[in-house]
């Protein structure tokens, strides 16, 4: 199972990328937690400057925007392939 975070306050970015995670996840039918991580200490952990970030079994694949579904497509299937 993939772990999945989304890094950010709850803006309205934030907000859409963890919609476009949930989409992902279904399409692909994997197992995956989605956690949504808001308090700035915890971001900071992952040396994210700017929101949202995205990031898949402890690694940072995306800071500062919101990559497409092909994107976090690859992300994830990338983090599946070597687990």
């Amino acid at each position: 199972m993939l772990t999945i975070k989304v890094l950010g306050s709850g803006c309205v970015n934030c907000k859409r990328l963890e919609q476009i995670a949930h989409k992902v996840v279904d399409e692909l039918g994997i197992e995956a937690q989605i956690v949504k991580v808001t308090e700035y200490p915890d971001i900071m952990k992952y040396n994210v400057m700017s929101t949202p970030g995205l990031v898949v079994n402890e690694k940072v694949v995306s800071a500062g925007r919101i990559p497409s579904e092909a994107e976090i497509t690859i992300f994830l299937t990338n983090a599946l392939e070597s687990a």
